[in-house]
């Protein structure tokens, strides 16, 4: 991939954000595909997957529910890379998280790399109504939640990726996951291109500074290698466009998506996941930087290929 090109992802949905934050998140497999869709048109080489419950939601993971997204996307896109989630949601088993890998055998998953206390009750404090009972039940409860992901889990979701032919896209919520992810290489468990996804921003995790994504950066240098993987930028909320600009700057890819961020600018909420793409594509072309394309993805990062 040329110097100037960068991977970017979309994440459409997610599991953390609840539908009383915003009229536009997602919900029933058609909104997420057409999101995926809308994403990809405007620039995202990769789009990622959760599913929700089209009556209320709620996180699934129901396989019926991704079928459906996926047959949809591809219907209309033969190209896209599709990454799927096994970071699930709230109340998930590793079992109902990891069962997208051979049911689907996807070229891309997620694979969370340490556990993290998790808590979203902080952004839903100013909301007076929710829309579904649950809403306010997962909030509450994410004060005492911790977000799972144990070595045995990880021997165990890697394992699985590697069966089916599947490539990890790391996600990073701390340093020590670094470290976590240096020893799957050293043990064996996974092999390069080793791709890591620096999230920032969430309440539990490392914070979205400038003074956080450099330590993040340079610890993988020392833990992995300079030059030895491949690196993208997350940042939550309204971290999300200068984090990731930061990171453009630095050598990384992005994510952006309703998943991770709800709003285009200060009190302006997104309304699709394409007005998000769309926005750091034209932030990428202000320092020259541009798209890959999702074949530029596929070489760059190993990846098996649609078929």
């Amino acid at each position: 991939m040329e110097k100037n090109k960068r991977i970017v992802t979309a994440a459409i949905t997610g599991s953390i954000h609840i539908p009383s934050m915003s009229d536009y998140l997602p919900i029933t497999p058609q909104q997420i595909a057409e999101n995926a869709l809308g994403a990809a048109e405007a620039g995202a080489a990769v789009v990622h997957i959760h599913a929700r419950d089209p009556e209320n939601g709620l996180p699934s993971a129901n396989l019926a529910h991704f079928d459906e997204i996926i047959n949809r996307i591809r219907d209309k896109n033969k190209d896209v890379v599709i990454c799927l989630t096994t970071g699930g949601g709230a109340g998930m088993t590793v079992d109902e998280r990891a069962a997208v890998i051979p049911r689907f055998k996807p070229e891309l998953a997620s694979c969370n790399l340490g556990s993290i206390n998790w808590g979203i009750f902080q952004a839903v404090e100013k909301i007076k109504e929710f829309k579904y009972p649950w809403e306010a039940y997962v909030a509450e409860i994410s004060r005492n939640a911790i977000f799972q992901n144990t070595f045995a889990d990880l021997m165990r979701i890697t394992a699985i990726m590697d069966e089916h032919g599947t490539h990890p896209e790391f996600e990073v919520y701390d340093v020590g996951h670094l470290y976590n992810c240096g020893y799957l290489i050293q043990a064996g468990y996974v092999k390069p291109p080793i791709y890591l996804q620096f999230v920032t921003g969430i309440l539990g995790g490392i914070m979205a500074t400038p003074y956080d994504l450099m330590t993040l950066h340079t610890t993988a240098d020392r833990i992995l290698g300079k030059g030895n993987y491949i690196w993208s930028v997350i940042g939550a909320g309204r971290n999300e466009f200068p984090i990731c600009t930061m990171g453009l700057l630095m050598g990384s890819s992005v994510r952006v998506g309703l998943e991770d961020n709800l709003y285009l600018s200060k009190g302006v909420k997104a309304k699709n996941n394409a007005e998000l793409v769309s926005k750091i594509v034209r932030i990428m072309g202000e320092f020259e930087l541009e798209p890959a394309t999702p074949d530029e993805v596929r070489e760059t990062l190993q990846l098996k290929g649609v078929d």
